[in-house]
């Protein structure tokens, strides 16, 4: 079972570790995690990932950071589900990143690294000054090789282009699986009931008021409830076929109800009346409807609604 730490302590067995962002955990992501355990299981050590929250470029430069695909917590999942046995996501502050080369080198060797999977462009230590060959003087070291789809270089980059043009088959390639969004679903204002849309509030964190999602719109969706806790997506058993369920989600900031700016994500689940409130649930992206709009008042957005839910069960009629 994944364990975490939020520092970069001993942990009491050689690691063979795994170092980068990480957001997506896309195929090339993937395929480092893959490495790692092959070879920690090889060595008779144990695998490990080291991570960032928040990511570098989120706590440099907040307002330009790039949309975040997925929470910690999805992370953590994401690693346990590679079989990935230490997660190592310390604080990125003022501290850490002051940190000079050798004091990070110095950190890991007193971890007790024995061997590191890196991109070959990978940099650390303030100011970005330490590279992978100051670290090959000191640890037995692979360097990953890009991974391809066609003409395109997997990254989390290429991932948020593709969902930012709503090219969700494209996404998926470079995922490994549909794009989704975990979440806790909360108490909202409750107005989708009133107008015959009750709404599942799926919170996406504090992050929310800071940074925009990776897309936007109106999607038609499939959900599942999921397990809570490090172990990953499971299904509960009991709602929908197979325990899926379908629905319309609206993701972006309801111009039409709310003044606030914060990004919200609200499913309306067919044919389902049950309480999800305080439960996770999987919202996968199936297909994109439209963009968010600003309607003159309730009765133009309801009119709307219904064309979104008829546009949905046709996109999901033919999965």
């Amino acid at each position: 079972m994944l364990q975490l730490h939020r520092s970069l302590n001993a942990v009491g067995a050689p690691l063979v570790l795994a170092i980068g962002n990480f957001d997506g955990v896309h195929i090339g992501h993937q395929a480092i995690l893959e490495k790692c355990r092959n070879t920690a299981s090889l060595l008779g050590f144990e695998a490990a990932a080291l991570t960032f929250e928040p990511l570098p470029r989120e706590f440099f430069s907040p307002a330009t950071a790039p949309a975040r695909l997925m929470s910690a917590s999805e992370k953590l999942a994401a690693f346990s589900r590679a079989g990935i046995d230490h997660a190592f996501m310390p604080r990125f502050n003022q501290a850490f990143s002051q940190q000079s080369p050798d004091e990070f080198i110095g950190a890991l060797v007193a971890m007790n690294v024995r061997h590191l999977l890196l991109g070959a462009d990978f940099r650390f230590g303030a100011k970005r000054a330490g590279d992978v060959a100051m670290l090959e003087k000191v640890f037995a070291l692979t360097r990953m090789d890009d991974v391809r789809v066609g003409d395109t270089r997997v990254s989390s980059t290429a991932v948020r282009a593709a969902l930012a043009a709503a090219k969700l088959l494209e996404a998926m390639k470079l995922l490994g699986a549909p794009y989704q969004i975990v979440g806790r679903v909360t108490h909202g204002k409750k107005l989708g009931r009133t107008l015959g849309f009750p709404t599942a509030n799926v919170s996406l964190g504090p992050a929310a008021r800071q940074r925009k999602p990776a897309l936007a719109g109106v999607y038609a969706v499939e959900c599942r409830l999921v397990t809570r806790g490090l172990e990953g997506v499971a299904e509960l058993t009991g709602l929908g076929r197979g325990g899926i369920l379908q629905g319309v989600a609206n993701l972006g900031t309801n111009p039409v109800v709310s003044t606030e700016n914060c990004q919200h994500l609200e499913v309306f689940l067919f044919d389902f009346s049950g309480d999800l409130y305080g439960q996770k649930i999987a919202v996968t992206f199936i297909e994109k409807i439209r963009d968010e709009q600003k309607f003159d008042g309730l009765d133009p957005l309801i009119v709307q609604m219904h064309d979104d839910c008829l546009k949905a069960k046709t996109i999901l009629s033919r999965k």
